[in-house]
């Protein structure tokens, strides 16, 4: 009989990005620490700010759809006898002041792979020596443990792919049962704010479990390689990535679907690539840890920049869909509008501020930052890095013929119909016959 570990008296889980109960493993390890568990976010402050090319970091599709995950969040912990705390401003000095009020004796998160997140977390120890600190992998595929480390990561995804690709996956946990809150917590209740619904992509655990069976139930897996480069169309891709960003669904989760639609309906190319892409999810995760600063550096992970610069009207009528190409102002307006854009889209528009209008690179990540709800650190710098060229990728980025890419995604103009306006139209005359 396995001995049951020595439980702490009190535990803090600082909540991040795993929004959810269900397979977490890290809440469960700190549901088993203690006997008393104190359930907390924070609102960085310091992400509100603008970026260095004027872009705020937090725009409000995301935020409304971060502050959605967590009201359902809080009713989910109230149901299970717990709250949680959510907090506004420096995480680390409200970590830091929980700790001490509470007689905090171990704090709990799953792992992160941005670099400014696992600052906050290196400060923390470093201030609370008497304090057990404790990560678990939460969101990701693999532990730390099966995966290389970063003094042996393959600088591209076929190098990382094939390894991994043997490796057996972790089951999913189910939902722990919880100690209570420290009594002392009933004052500091918090007034939690819902979004609302009635939007593209609904926050929390519960929407994101109700699309998990809706997708599933469908025969979009079968047809999923075929249509996962159409710019639009609810099931022609999985649509997952808001949750999954968020933490409302576990990939794991998500992976174990995936098996078990296999087993009801047949493996094939399509739900052998849903697995592939996250594996390519996977990738850029631990890709972010190996590189850290470097994922946001202008020359990426090479000696040599890019051959580009920052002109901010350009930007603007990027950023705005007023570009001499239809097909970006399209996939502009749609992201401007949702939230979200297809990654074909998303492709298409990173290579045409890059190469077509010559800009900063990071410019155009920082304003996906502010505009995708599916915004992920590690996901959407890597994979600007690899447009430009300066990341995980040999062949030197990626560069769409606009004109070749229209013709075979939107043959008959619906999608620009559907998403521009009439300035747009105006623009189509100004566009190189080159382009």
């Amino acid at each position: 009989m396995t001995s049951k570990p020595d439980t702490r008296k009190r535990v803090l889980f600082w909540f991040n990005h795993d929004l959810r109960l269900d397979d977490n493993p890290a809440l469960a390890a700190a549901a088993e620490l203690g006997n008393e568990l104190l359930c907390v976010y924070c609102d960085d402050q310091n992400k509100l700010g603008p970026d260095g090319f004027g872009t705020p970091r937090l725009g409000t599709l995301r935020a409304n759809f971060i502050d959605t995950s967590l009201s359902q969040l809080a009713r989910d912990l109230a149901q299970c006898g717990q709250q949680l705390l959510r907090l506004s401003g420096d995480p680390v000095a409200s970590i830091d002041d929980l700790i001490a009020r509470f007689n905090v004796e171990v704090v709990v998160r799953s792992r992160h792979f941005g670099v400014y997140e696992n600052r906050q977390w290196q400060l923390l120890i470093e201030r609370h020596t008497a304090v057990d600190f404790v990560e678990i992998d939460s969101y990701t595929l693999f532990d730390i443990g099966q995966v290389m480390p970063p003094s042996d990561f393959p600088p591209t995804f076929s190098r990382f792919r094939r390894p991994v690709e043997a490796l057996s996956i972790p089951l999913p946990v189910e939902q722990p049962t919880l100690p209570p809150a420290p009594q002392a917590l009933e004052s500091s209740r918090p007034v939690m704010r819902d979004a609302g619904a009635g939007r593209l992509f609904a926050g929390g655990e519960a929407a994101a479990r109700a699309h998990l069976e809706r997708y599933f139930s469908s025969a979009a897996p079968s047809r999923y390689k075929q249509t996962r480069n159409e710019l639009d169309g609810w099931f022609n891709s999985g649509k997952f990535s808001p949750w999954l960003a968020a933490g409302c669904l576990s990939v794991r989760r998500l992976y174990q679907r995936i098996k078990q639609y296999e087993d009801a309906n047949g493996a094939n190319d399509s739900t052998y690539w849903l697995y592939f892409e996250l594996l390519w999810r996977e990738f850029f995760q631990w890709y972010a840890r190996t590189h850290a600063e470097r994922l946001f550096a202008f020359s990426g992970l090479n000696q040599q920049p890019p051959d580009s610069g920052f002109n901010s009207g350009r930007f603007q009528t990027w950023c705005s869909g007023q570009t001499p190409w239809p097909l970006v102002n399209a996939c502009m307006q749609q992201l401007n509008q949702t939230g979200y854009l297809s990654n074909r889209g998303r492709q298409i528009v990173a290579s045409s501020l890059v190469y077509d209008l010559g800009l900063d690179w990071r410019a155009g990540a920082g304003y996906f930052e502010n505009r995708l709800i599916d915004y992920d650190v590690a996901s959407n710098w890597g994979n600007w890095q690899y447009i430009a060229g300066v990341g995980a990728d040999t062949r030197g980025g990626r560069h769409f013929n606009i004109a070749k890419q229209t013709r075979q995604y939107d043959p008959d103009g619906s999608y620009i119909d559907r998403w521009t306006r009439d300035h747009d139209r105006e623009a189509e005359s100004l566009a190189s016959p080159a382009a």
